[in-house]
């Protein structure tokens, strides 16, 4: 698909869509594609020139001339010889042009968000559609206002269904998202404490997240989490399927078991159907994940048979729960990023796991003025939950605060890896999860390298 033009969007088309102030002679041709990045612009596809914090767009202009671009959006015009659309908003442009383009497609949208496993959950409810629909999906960490529009901008005629993560970290982001994904499903994972910087409360996540509904038809549905306190009390004045594993959930988990490394079972329940499911990825929270993704596939029509087979070819992205038997120590690299509520969940997973439990946790950021209270709660629970705790980072300080005076706490990311080996034990079920600024895959990178450990 990656070869086809876009649907009806001409460089015209996108002039009259942004009102933009047109120089030069637009080409007639469908645009191939849309990029704000020159190094990934294609013959024919239109470049937005976004001007960023440390690189800006314009200075580009003439790199994506070079390479055969039909037209660029800007916000001020350049002297590069290549059809010109000045706007005063480049990236307000970006938005209104994808906002236009996904209304050229009669295909059900999938919007999920949440403060926790978003991508997790994106990812299965793909692979469950995709078992009969062709399916776009978000690709990367493209789930901000600048990542969504470039990932409907990937839409082409074949696709017959689209799973859109949307994330944020303030008020009126999800709003903004909405208008243009418009979904027809809209699914939430879970309400914990992320971006409280931003936010305040779960109560002001809720509320930030609850923008989605506004763009939603009357028709759309909401699936949302039955085991989160919130959710399963909010009124998002429409229909609500609720995903869990408590009474009050429509599509319910029965009969889970921890498969060992090689991943979870249950049987997912809905009404009279049951559908046995295999996944092949560790931790409880890859339950909820399966739930959304038959959750999802239930409404669209799909088959026990196809659920099933979608949930078994679920694979694991990136640094997200992965768990890597070194033969020394087992590692549940969850490095990607980390808040308490996602800690919560790592931590729980750990204790499926076999051996002596070991979390290395660092610094979860934006959690505002409750981040020390929150980081010291955390620290309580891995003390309850694991044999030893390990904390590193300034704010994380208060994780070895929490879990007493058995845990150890360093400074830095380099004095942690030079204590490493002496932390660990052979055997050892070992979590390394902190957000991302703390740089965290070094961590696991070393405890993969260990050889030797004591016993």
């Amino acid at each position: 698909m990656m070869g086809e033009s876009m649907k009806n969007l001409t460089p015209a088309v996108a002039a009259a869509v942004t009102g933009g102030q047109v120089r030069g002679a637009l080409p007639e041709a469908e645009l191939t594609a849309v990029t704000t990045d020159s190094r990934t612009v294609l013959p024919g596809c239109l470049f937005a020139a976004i001007p960023g914090a440390r690189v800006d767009g314009h200075d580009f202009m003439g790199q994506a001339a070079e390479k055969g671009a039909a037209c660029v959006l800007c916000e001020r015009f350049t002297d590069v010889p290549i059809p010109q659309i000045l706007v005063t908003d480049a990236q307000a442009a970006l938005r209104a042009l994808a906002a236009w383009y996904r209304l050229q497609f009669d295909i059900p949208f999938v919007g999920v968000t949440g403060s926790v496993g978003k991508t997790t959950a994106k990812e299965m409810i793909a692979s469950v559609l995709a078992q009969r629909f062709e399916t776009l999906k978000t690709e990367k960490n493209f789930n901000n206002e600048l990542g969504v529009p470039l990932t409907l901008f990937r839409l082409r005629e074949g696709y017959r269904a689209a799973v859109v993560e949307m994330g944020i970290s303030g008020f009126g982001e999800m709003r903004r998202l909405t208008q243009m994904v418009r979904p027809d499903i809209g699914v939430y994972t879970v309400i914990g404490d992320a971006h409280l910087e931003f936010l305040g409360d779960r109560a002001g996540v809720l509320r930030a997240k609850g923008e989605m509904v506004e763009g939603m038809g009357p028709e759309s549905v909401i699936i949302a989490n039955g085991d989160d306190a919130l959710l399963k009390e909010h009124d998002f004045g429409r229909r609500t399927v609720l995903f869990g594993q408590s009474g009050n959930a429509a599509v319910r988990a029965e009969d889970v078991r921890a498969d060992g490394l090689s991943g979870m079972g249950c049987v997912i329940c809905a009404g009279d159907r049951r559908i046995p499911v295999r996944i092949p990825a560790f931790g409880a929270h890859m339950v909820s994940a399966a739930l959304m993704g038959a959750a999802v596939g239930l409404e669209l029509g799909m088959t026990d048979r196809e659920i099933a087979r979608g949930v078994e070819a679920y694979e694991t992205l990136g640094s997200r729960g992965r768990v890597i038997g070194t033969g020394c120590v087992t590692v549940l690299d969850d490095c990607y990023n980390a808040n308490p509520t996602s800690v919560r969940s790592a931590l729980e997973s750990l204790t499926c796991l076999p051996g002596r439990k070991v979390a290395i946790l660092g610094d979860m950021r934006e959690l505002g003025a409750t981040g020390p209270a929150l980081h010291r709660e955390t620290g309580a629970l891995a003390a309850e939950l694991c044999d030893a705790v390990v904390a590193c980072g300034a704010e994380a300080e208060q994780i070895a605060v929490g879990a007493g005076p058995e845990a150890v706490w360093f400074a830095t990311r380099e004095e942690l890896l030079e204590a490493l080996p002496d932390l660990v034990r052979k055997g050892d079920a070992v979590l390394v999860k902190a957000s991302r600024a703390m740089g965290f895959e070094a961590v696991t990178e070393a405890l993969l390298a260990l050889e030797t450990v004591a016993d």
